[in-house]
């Protein structure tokens, strides 16, 4: 089939390229010309592990292509996907901007020609897709035509793997003949066995809004047990394996840290709340998990300061890991970007070090930060180091070289990481999220 896809960020590029492993034949837009530019000369925007391969490949194979010129790729489309971005609004209020979609819709609907389904695969609102059906109908009243939400479902990190191998698809449809060519479409994973949830439009759009928030709330709910563990001396590594080896309530997401970032759950639990409000109803669950993110970030600059002696001003921190989670280099709403602005503000001088983030850290942190080559570089003369991302490649760090690096061999652990015991054993003042 024919797919354009338009919108090359992550989730644009991730679907466009996975489709045309399939075999459909794929066309991504793109209104950044300089994007477009450095695709076609290979050069990927965005980390993701697997994806320059991925690209390469099927551009070589010519299924994948690029450009910036909707007129050339969409009439010939079986199905349009809008993967814009849909950021919160810059009024601060949590509301989805959705500006993006309807412009990227006004843009296709005046070169639709045959029957073609739009999909909406950005995260939006419930209702945004009537409102690209109506966009569409004013701007082309002849246009032969059906909306439908395929939300996507992938984690950053491991997205091809997800896209390829997912738990589920779904879509909404109203139309059988929309709902035909999405099958179509997703033939090679339903052929697999992989389930297809058909359903209203209405509900696809919601859907993905609620997995992420009940993931937050999941994140959330372990961060707060993890500081009643702090406070009564128990272990809470140890509590969410007994309690994740609950078949009903599943170990993944339980593991305790600085709070949740990215792309998707601190701006997808805002816009669920914004919509719901507008219905006059109340996800008071939801609430108190952004309350209790917010909280936890807090906590782990007063953890750190602590573990200084109370006062970090004139203190050498040095942080490994800055990207909200590893395997990304995606920066937004990382817990770096509240805890280190934090003590900076009171004085530290910090250092930093990110396998892949640190171009990107240097749009979101203060010019103040310096940046080391290496977690030994970053660890010279600390008076305490932080492991504030898992990456792999510091799960296995040469204690002694660490420990001769720092000045004082105080190590904070908000992914815990490290065992409490190895650590004292190697001379380290250790601390850990929930256990001490």
């Amino acid at each position: 089939m024919h797919i354009t896809i338009v919108g090359t960020g992550y989730v644009g590029l991730v679907t466009g390229s996975c489709f045309a492993e399939f075999g459909h034949t794929v066309t991504c837009v793109d209104t950044d010309s300089d994007k477009i530019d450095r695709l076609h000369n290979g050069i990927i925007p965005i980390y993701e592990p697997g994806l320059d391969l991925l690209v390469k490949k099927n551009v070589e194979e010519g299924r994948l292509h690029f450009t910036t010129e909707l007129a050339s790729a969409v009439p010939e489309a079986d199905a349009v996907f809008l993967a814009v971005g849909t950021p919160s609004s810059r009024r601060g209020d949590g509301y989805a901007d959705l500006s993006y979609i309807y412009q990227a819709a006004r843009e296709v609907a005046v070169h639709l020609q045959g029957y073609t389904v739009l999909v909406d695969k950005s995260t939006v609102p419930v209702g945004t897709a009537r409102q690209v059906a109506r966009i569409i109908r004013e701007t082309n009243p002849l246009a032969d035509f059906d909306v439908a939400s395929n939300p996507e479902f992938l984690r950053e990190g491991a997205a091809i793997s997800d896209f390829m191998r997912p738990d589920r698809i779904v879509i909404g449809v109203e139309s059988p003949q929309a709902a035909a060519i999405l099958r179509e479409i997703y033939k090679p994973l339903y052929r697999r066995d992989i389930p297809l949830v058909s359903t209203t439009i209405e509900t696809a759009e919601l859907a993905k809004y609620a997995a992420n928030a009940f993931l937050a709330v999941k994140i959330s709910f372990i961060n707060e047990i993890a500081n009643v563990c702090e406070a009564v001396n128990a272990n809470v590594v140890d509590l969410a394996k007994a309690i994740g080896m609950d078949g009903r309530i599943g170990s993944k997401f339980l593991h305790p840290g600085p709070g949740y970032g990215g792309s998707c759950f601190p701006k997808d639990t805002l816009a669920l709340m914004r919509i719901v409000q507008e219905y006059g109803e109340h996800i008071r669950i939801v609430e108190a998990a952004v309350e209790v993110n917010a909280a936890q970030k807090a906590r782990m600059v007063r953890k750190i300061r602590e573990m200084v002696g109370g006062n970090e001003a004139g203190k050498t921190i040095a942080f490994l890991g800055l990207t909200f989670k590893p395997e990304t280099d995606d920066m937004r709403d990382a817990p770096a970007i509240t805890i280190i602005p934090a003590l900076l503000e009171k004085g530290a001088r910090i250092m930093a070090h990110d396998p892949k983030g640190m171009a990107e850290a240097q749009k979101f942190l203060p010019v103040a930060v310096e940046y080391a080559n290496n977690a030994y570089e970053a660890a010279q003369d600390a008076d305490c180091l932080v492991l504030l991302t898992e990456w792999n490649q510091y799960r296995a760090l040469d204690l002694s070289r660490l420990k001769n690096a720092m000045k004082a061999p105080i190590f904070v652990d908000l992914r815990n990481v490290y065992d409490p015991v190895t650590m004292q054993r190697a001379g380290f003042v250790y601390t850990g999220v929930g256990r001490k």
